[in-house]
């Protein structure tokens, strides 16, 4: 074999030819494929995290849509309830600022695919509670168990059977060694725990998401894959809410109790759903979105950066072999930084105003969303089923679309982080503007006679105050009980029986049977349903216009301050709102609800359980006005961060104009021309041009 000369070792070899630049076809065939997989694993991220977040979005929601159905479940009041929805936030409180900090500088996709799994078990927990409570019972009068026509006397024989219903009694002071007690009334607790559980596995979900794009996507590119990225989230929400829907027709026993034997209907107050069966459907689902996070990488090379792949890949090789002591030691570096981090984060006047309207805003979302199908419910006589249905079908679509619009416009006009603040506040003020007409859309009370106005119609009854057994008769009146009615007879079984010759019924009419009630309570007229008609219309459009200003008011945290600060920004973001604004605000809007019961049920030892009926009008009054005030106050803050944000990015202009006049100024005087007026004379020559030029200068 002969020598190589050295003209052939001037000779590129043919893996230096691949690697010529300015031939784009002669690369390695390797670094190609290299940049095609970086670039397929962020597009794996980004579809991976869209699905979990359908999956937290869909779960959590799901809990909202059976707050009803648990409140009657449990006998619970509404601010119990909400004390239950809060704990999903108090799990959040618990860890949310250490992951955020911590977990930017961990492996962040793993710590997703944990938190996913984690929420899959509080979602089970959440569910557990009905196998370990007997049947549910209501009260009732009404025999559906029976195979033959039986004919009841209520107001002879008050409910006290207790072989078909749970018979409630008047609270008293000196419990009898008779009553037992229900084995369930505390088994809310489980609720509670697992409700907190999945609050501590959505913890690195968002903050950590998040930053991972912005940290590795093209800035430009960046507003566009959030906008998706809540786009696809919101299909969770619609999901839930649509499973909440599904749920709620079906009895709460269902596969264990024939639905032939139950009496009452969904419309009824005392209807319970199967709300248990939702939470192991999201479980599995939540499973599922957790499996793909634990085969992506740590890090990504910058988009538009991809020569920097081969070193990203050998650093981050070297960062998971890196031996445990060292590892804490480098954790213990950075937990000496988390303090300054945090100062220098408040210490800022944009972001900590914002922070405040948030809060504001955030309070008045979590209590419109949690009560809004309640409020439905009881203001316009819908079910828990018809109302989850239609936030999920008719709201929660058109607020998808509005975000993904919005994401839209801020990268078709390139819009900076001023005008992306007034956009989402003109969109959040005009839809605030909008719900104010919700307070004309209202229904009237359903006339109702309590069983607290004793007349001579009823008062040889021996009718009991704790009866909640609803009948209509035709002029329209609902009544307490058959009892209270005044009832004697009854012909039919189940849900057709039909109370005859009661005393109690007014306005009698020729018609024959014109003193019979039905079970149930009487439905509310055509002119409710235009305003229910009316009020929806109203919701959709001002979600839609709402939700245009989501993603540039999203963007405003990420731009407003520091990018090494970016993750904990978002985490004490989520924090403060889960603190403020997530844990008290249900509790505070439930306890303000509850004052507008006008009759309680009562547990079967004793004690107040779940609200019958509602005042619609107080409860109108009460509800939008506490949501509107709320919201009103948060945009005195987003005026005051908008005037900053001006100021600043005035005063940044203002610097680099400055500094690009200066540099002109630099480069006018190192040259010749302007250093010497007379360089163009052609007496000169050329070298005492140049001299005479240096002097000068």
């Amino acid at each position: 074999m002969s020598e190589p000369t050295a003209e052939d070792n001037r000779k590129p070899t043919s893996q230096q030819n691949l690697c010529i630049p300015g031939k784009e076809a002669q690369k390695d065939p390797c670094w190609s494929s290299l940049k095609v997989s970086l670039l397929y694993l962020m597009q794996i991220f980004i579809v991976a995290l869209s699905f979990a977040y359908f999956s937290k979005t869909l779960c959590g929601t799901y809990m909202k849509s059976t707050i009803t159905q648990i409140e009657r479940r449990f006998d619970l009041s509404s601010s119990v309830v909400g004390l239950i929805d809060g704990s999903f936030e108090m799990g959040n409180l618990l860890f949310l600022a250490v992951v955020s900090h911590f977990g930017a500088r961990l492996h962040r996709p793993r710590l997703i695919g944990m938190g996913c799994f984690i929420m899959a078990i509080g979602s089970a927990v959440t569910g557990l509670p009905h196998f370990f409570m007997g049947r549910y019972k209501y009260d009732t009068v009404i025999q559906g168990s029976l195979n033959k026509t039986v004919s009841i006397s209520p107001c002879q024989y008050p409910m006290v059977s207790k072989d078909y219903s749970n018979a409630h009694i008047q609270p008293s002071n000196n419990i009898g060694t008779d009553c037992v007690k229900d084995p369930g009334s505390n088994m809310w607790i489980y609720v509670f725990l697992g409700n907190a559980l999945r609050g501590i596995g959505e913890t690195p979900v968002t903050p950590l998401g998040i930053s991972y794009i912005d940290d590795f996507a093209k800035a430009e590119n960046s507003a566009f894959y959030i906008s998706c990225l809540q786009t696809i989230m919101l299909l969770g929400p619609m999901f839930g809410f649509l499973l909440g829907s599904l749920c709620a027709k079906l009895y709460v026993d269902i596969g264990f109790v024939s639905v032939d034997s139950v009496t009452i209907t969904p419309q009824d107050a005392r209807w319970v759903g199967a709300w248990w069966l939702g939470f192991f459907v999201s479980s599995a689902i939540l499973v599922l979105a957790g499996v793909p996070f634990w085969f992506l990488p740590r890090s990504l090379p910058k988009q538009g950066e991809e020569g920097n792949e081969n070193s990203n890949v050998d650093q981050d090789k070297k960062e998971q072999s890196v031996l445990p002591n060292t590892h804490s030691v480098k954790l213990a570096d950075i937990a000496k930084g988390f303090l300054p981090s945090l100062k220098k984060l408040l210490c800022t006047p944009a972001y900590f105003l914002l922070l405040c309207g948030i809060v504001l805003k955030f309070n008045s979302f979590i209590g419109l969303l949690t009560f809004k199908a309640k409020y439905m419910e009881q203001q316009f006589g819908q079910s828990a089923s018809r109302a989850n249905f239609l936030i999920g079908v008719l709201i929660l679509p058109v607020v998808a679309v509005g975000i993904f619009l919005g994401g839209l416009l801020m990268k078709r006009y390139k819009l900076s982080v001023v005008a992306g603040a007034q956009l989402s506040f003109i969109t959040s003020f005009t839809a605030f503007l909008l719900l104010l007409l919700h307070f004309g859309t209202k229904c009237d009370n359903v006339i109702c006679i309590l069983g607290s106005l004793m007349s001579q119609c009823n008062q040889d009854c021996s009718c009991s105050t704790s009866e909640w057994d609803p009948v209509c008769s035709d002029s329209g009146i609902t009544y307490v009980s058959p009892c209270w009615a005044g009832c004697t007879a009854s012909t039919g079984q189940g849900k057709n029986t039909v109370f005859h010759n009661c005393s109690c019924v007014l306005t009698p009419s020729p018609v024959e049977g014109s003193r019979s009630v039905s079970p149930g309570q009487c439905h509310r007229g055509p002119g409710c349903t235009r305003s229910f008609t009316s009020y929806m219309a109203v919701s959709v459009l001002s979600s839609f216009i709402n939700s245009l200003g989501t993603t540039p008011g999203y963007m405003i945290i990420i731009r407003c301050i520091t990018p090494e600060l970016k993750s904990l920004a978002l985490g004490i973001q989520t924090l403060v709102m889960r603190t403020l604004g997530g844990i008290p605000a249900p509790v505070y809007f439930g306890a303000l609800i509850d004052s507008t019961c006008l009759k309680w049920g009562i547990r079967s030892c004793g004690g107040r359980g779940a609200c019958r009926m509602y005042d619609s009008n107080m409860y109108r009054v009460i509800f939008l006005s506490l949501t509107t005030c709320l919201s009103g106050c948060s945009y005195f803050f987003i005026i005051a961060v908008i005037v900053l944000l001006r100021k600043q990015f005035r005063k940044e202009e203002i610097k680099a104009l400055q500094q690009t006049d200066s540099k002109q100024n630099e480069t006018e005087l190192q040259s010749p021309e302007m250093c010497h007026p007379d360089a163009s004379n052609t007496d000169t020559s050329p070298r005492e041009k140049t001299e005479s030029a240096n002097t000068e200068c």
